[in-house]
């Protein structure tokens, strides 16, 4: 070469190692390097080597489809607790270590832990970032998703994984639908981790090797575009793609699958009619003809007005023991108002039972200003009696009393 570096060169050597992969303070001379010879910049090495083929190409494919279907149940579920419009993408399935997550990951952020109890032996964790949890909880408790100041306290842990035992729990009963079998989980467990100082074995076993990394695109609204992770143990990965394989071979079975289609049905006789008792008969000799036949087994031949000749199959029984139908008496037990209604059979309906201290009216303009410390006047003096309603109809009025730290009502006056 005529002595300068390529650009190959310098890359490596600002990334503190030669072409060579030597420390750069051992380094040969550039010159003698063999130019075709050196790694890329950055080259992973080490715990960061992952062995693709733990995973084989339709065990990913199974897992994403299953990971697809039960995100589509869990935006369901997120939309209606963070009342926002909630989009998940079609998840991205590869192989990852505890290295690759740090790397490409914004820290710090929240891990939620859930175990499979029924149905599936396995664990898996979903990451989310510590804005984003911010942004659901604020939403989860009324906000409108811009409170995101300050770190994550157990409130908004609390919060969090009440929403992933949600979400994870429609999860759960899609994959129950698809496997033919029941399926639960363990309650979520939510853990801020920075992850560069904490020991993956802390947090799940499976952590330490390589591992199934599911990374979905999540929008909720205008607040958040961001990504949402979902961690799998390869062994918990294959379990899942050979029961999901094993419940469609028994559907594909149950359905008929590429057995012989059934031969047709043989063609039916001509209907039979079973002919009532006759309770009278004008013509005698009929009637006993008609019983003598009966009696011997014999079908008989009646030829009907306006209808083709039909075979006729006479009872084989030509008396029939019938009586009235008797009813235990119930009187004595639920109590009969005068008019004859029974008003035991609702005495244990609960009502809602209000007790109203006063009301107001006032306009849209002023109810917008309310605000923490707002005084609202009403039309009601101290002292009166508060009217007493059930399931929202006036019914009497009362005073407020106070029975150790509760408030109370004394039932003055009952309202006809």
């Amino acid at each position: 070469m005529d002595g300068m570096l390529s650009q190959d060169e310098i890359n490596a050597l600002l990334a503190g190692m030669d072409t060579s992969g030597t420390p750069a303070g051992d380094a040969a001379p550039a010159g003698d390097a063999p130019a075709g010879d050196s790694p890329p910049a950055g080259g992973g090495g080490g715990s960061d080597d992952i062995d693709e083929s733990l995973l084989s190409s339709s065990e990913r494919d199974t897992v994403g489809e299953v990971a697809n279907i039960s995100m589509g149940s869990s935006a369901t579920t997120l939309y209606s607790l963070v009342n926002q419009k909630v989009n998940i993408t079609t998840p991205e399935v590869e192989l990852a270590n505890w290295h690759t997550v740090i790397d490409n990951y914004e820290r710090p952020c929240v891990f939620v832990q859930i175990k499979y109890t029924v149905g599936l032996d396995g664990t898996n964790i979903l990451i989310l970032k510590e804005h984003d949890v911010m942004v659901i909880t604020d939403l989860m408790m009324g906000g409108d998703g811009t409170n995101t100041e300050g770190e994550i306290g157990e409130l908004q842990l609390s919060a969090i994984s009440e929403a992933m035992n949600q979400m994870m729990g429609a999860s759960a009963t899609s994959l129950s639908t698809m496997i033919s079998r029941k399926v639960d989980i363990s309650p979520p467990q939510a853990t801020v981790l920075d992850m560069i100082d904490d020991d993956p074995s802390d947090i799940a076993d499976f952590l330490t090797g390589t591992f199934v990394k599911i990374a979905f695109k999540m929008q909720i609204g205008d607040l958040i575009d961001s990504t949402l992770m979902q961690l799998y143990p390869i062994d918990f990965a294959k379990s899942l793609k050979d029961t999901v394989i094993a419940a469609t071979n028994e559907k594909s079975d149950d359905d008929g699958g590429d057995a012989a289609p059934a031969p047709a049905p043989a063609p039916e006789p001509a209907p039979t009619m079973e002919a009532a008792p006759q309770m009278q008969q004008p013509d005698m000799s009929g009637q006993m003809g008609a019983q003598q036949m009966q009696m011997q087994g014999m079908p008989m031949q009646m030829p009907m007005q306006g209808m083709p000749m039909m075979q006729m199959q006479m009872p084989m029984q030509s008396m029939m023991n019938i009586q009235p139908a008797q009813f235990q008496n119930f009187a004595g037990e639920t109590s009969i108002l005068p008019g004859g209604e029974n008003i035991g059979i609702i005495k244990d309906v609960p009502l809602e039972v209000t007790v109203e201290l006063g009301r107001t009216a006032k306009p849209i303009s002023d109810i917008l200003d309310f605000a923490p410390g707002t005084i609202i006047e009403l039309d009601k003096v101290a002292g009166e009696p508060v009217d007493v309603l059930v399931n929202g109809k006036f019914v009497a009025k009362g005073e407020v009393v106070v029975i150790e730290e509760s408030f109370g009502v004394r039932v003055t006056e009952i309202i006809q």
